[in-house]
């Protein structure tokens, strides 16, 4: 008999991540948050991706019950002050001049929400995956043609590591490569076999 696990909802509008996903051959559905994530008054990078992904798993949860529902949150920090996502080329380029030779933290938050009917309520697990991250010391021309070229707008710390921004980093340390694109997915791994989720015996498809 075929194996069926339950709903798996990825509480994000982010492409990157849907595509994380994907790489796990379970079916799951795209369902965007609604939530404010403006960091709270003197609130640590730390603690503001993990409130928001756990904002985000338990604001679809609630429309969605009796399903497994994947939030996550990332934050740069660099000298313990958060980089936002620049949302365009001016923005972009300062970011970059402000890391290039310098190490920046990126706070990989991860919560999955299981609201299945349980004795003891919904179960939540959480965690936070840092990765560090070295830029290298480019001269302005340089940086100015990757933003061109590859237009990282959308991403904390301007630059796309799973793309040609790879070339502007010098080195890369973590455990879960998959953390620094948004969703890692080592972690995610181990929060659904917890769950119960198993793994091999489905095939692949997401709304």
């Amino acid at each position: 008999m075929p194996i069926s696990n339950p709903p798996l909802i990825l509480a994000s509008s982010s492409a990157y991540r849907r595509a994380l996903l994907s790489r796990l051959h379970l079916p799951f559905q795209a369902i965007a948050p609604e939530i404010d994530e403006t960091p709270l008054p003197r609130e640590a990078p730390e603690a503001t991706a993990l409130r928001l992904a756990q904002e985000k798993a338990i604001a679809v949860a609630r429309l969605h019950p009796d399903s497994l529902v994947i939030g996550s949150d990332q934050v740069a920090t660099l000298d313990g002050l958060q980089i936002g996502k620049p949302g365009h080329h001016e923005a972009a380029l300062k970011q970059l001049q402000l890391m290039r030779g310098r190490s920046v933290i990126f706070h990989s938050a991860l919560c999955l929400f299981d609201g299945r009917s349980q004795p003891h309520g919904p179960q939540l697990q959480i965690e936070n995956v840092q990765v560090e991250v070295k830029f290298r010391d480019l001269p302005d021309h340089e940086l100015e043609a990757y933003l061109r070229i590859e237009q990282p707008y959308d991403c904390a710390g301007s630059a796309k590591n799973e793309g040609l921004g790879i070339a502007i980093l010098e080195q890369i340390n973590n455990h879960d490569p998959s953390a620094l694109t948004g969703l890692p997915l080592i972690a995610l791994c181990s929060m659904l076999r917890r769950a119960g989720v198993r793994f091999f015996a489905t095939s692949s498809s997401h709304i």
